[in-house]
């Protein structure tokens, strides 16, 4: 049971611990615990900010959100992962941390009932369901649903190569094409054919490869409706139509039944 010493510690005390807010912003109409909560608050809307950072000049409304923000300079880290050992900045960051060891996932996609460990996670699920794309290359104007996958474009504008192979002088645009590629210094085949004893080093290998023992055919020639089960075999075919180079490169593929330019 908690004690206090004062009758206004009591009263603050009291405060947290029920679900009142009887402080009330007369700008805003917001509702508060706590009167401090309220008075920080108030800042919001004149623009108070007492407190100062005297390393980068930042400024802050309320004493709480200049400490947290200090610890960016002082690289202070005092909340510990038990599990792991990891250090964090700050609690949220910790709890979040915490549910790659307990599996927790508190946040569910009320569309397809996916379930994820962060709200940002959901937020980019989410796209998938509404299509939204809000990171646009400048370049080409081509639309991404995540920044990261923007990112990556950019490179190829860019060129930049950042994922280096320490065993050649191999370089890649994405660090999963450098994890494919290392599997060529390591003998390493993780993706095996069900049907027979053929191995892979990446995955689409293996799903060309299962086209042989299923006959599956899905690329066919525009100009000949010749089928192939693979986009490589299909434009070696057609240089082949020496009179018809204007298609070249034209696929219909069958299962999709589209044309799509490779």
């Amino acid at each position: 049971m908690s004690e206090f010493t004062h009758s206004d510690h009591l009263e603050s005390h009291m405060e947290i611990d029920t679900d009142d807010k009887p402080y009330k912003c007369e700008v805003s109409m917001s509702d508060l615990k706590h009167s401090d909560h309220l008075i920080s608050h108030r800042k919001i809307h004149t623009d108070d900010k007492p407190y100062k950072c005297e390393v980068c000049m930042s400024v802050f409304t309320c004493s709480s959100n200049f400490r947290k923000h200090m610890r960016i300079h002082t690289a202070e880290k005092r909340f510990k992962c038990e599990f792991c050992m990891s250090k964090f900045k700050r609690c949220r960051s910790l709890k979040r941390h915490m549910r790659m060891h307990t599996g927790e996932k508190p946040y569910k996609c009320d569309i397809c009932m996916s379930e994820f460990s962060t709200d940002g996670y959901l937020k980019v699920h989410m796209r998938m369901h509404t299509g939204e794309k809000p990171y646009k290359c400048e370049v080409c104007l081509r639309e991404y649903a995540e920044k990261s996958g923007l990112n990556r474009h950019m490179r190829i504008h860019s060129g930049e190569k950042p994922y280096k192979c320490e065993m050649c002088i191999s370089e890649f645009t994405r660090s999963t094409s450098l994890k494919s590629h290392m599997r060529i210094h390591t003998g390493e085949r993780p993706y095996e054919c069900g049907l027979c004893t053929s191995a892979f080093t990446v995955k689409s290998n293996l799903i060309t490869h299962m086209r042989i023992h299923t006959g599956e055919k899905p690329f066919k020639c525009a100009v000949c409706m010749f089928e192939f089960s693979d986009g490589s075999s299909l434009r070696r075919h057609l240089k082949t139509h020496s009179k018809e180079k204007s298609c070249e490169g034209e696929v219909i593929c069958k299962t999709e039944t589209v044309v799509e330019s490779l």
